[in-house]
């Protein structure tokens, strides 16, 4: 899978303007296993925080998590390979007995599958605790089960900072 940075994707998910009147400056910063990428259109900044999972070495999916504004809700992208099973979506889980974050895909491209969906505060809380790996759910066109780890380590300070911009 290609990977294409996952902030461009929540950038159209989330409305913000694709063109823009200069060149973005694109800002990152790592904490542990997650990454906060800031852009800033003119005088607007959006940032999010983001994962890469990789298997053998290869970026197998992406999550990532932002709002256009610091008013707005925030959201939560998926992407993962092309050739899934499209009506079982994609689910977050945190804990065996916790159904999860759950979302329907939009739209696959040639490098991903996109699902999203919004998150609200108490997700957002338990997300901020986790410290515990979590897993990714989807099936792939065979129907066959996939599960990607998710690390959640770095997940609380990358949040917070995320949230200062």
């Amino acid at each position: 899978m290609q990977s294409i940075p996952v902030w461009m994707t929540v950038a159209s998910l989330l409305g913000a303007s694709a063109a823009a009147a200069q060149a973005p400056q694109l800002t990152t910063a790592t904490y542990d296993d997650w990454t906060v990428r800031c852009e800033m259109h003119d005088t607007v900044k959006t940032c999010e925080i983001e994962q890469t999972s990789q298997i053998q070495g290869q970026p197998v999916s992406q999550i990532a998590l932002g709002r256009p504004s610091k008013t707005a809700q925030f959201r939560i992208v998926f992407q993962v390979p092309i050739n899934v099973w499209l009506p079982a979506g994609v689910t977050l889980v945190l804990e065996d007995k916790d159904p999860g974050i759950s979302a329907t895909f939009k739209r696959c491209v040639g490098n991903g599958c996109f699902a999203d969906t919004d998150l609200n505060d108490e997700t957002i809380r338990k997300l901020r605790a986790r410290t515990a790996n979590g897993k990714l759910l989807f099936k792939d066109a065979s129907q066959r089960d996939v599960t990607i780890p998710v690390s959640f380590k770095g997940f609380g300070p990358a949040f917070e900072a995320m949230s200062k911009d």
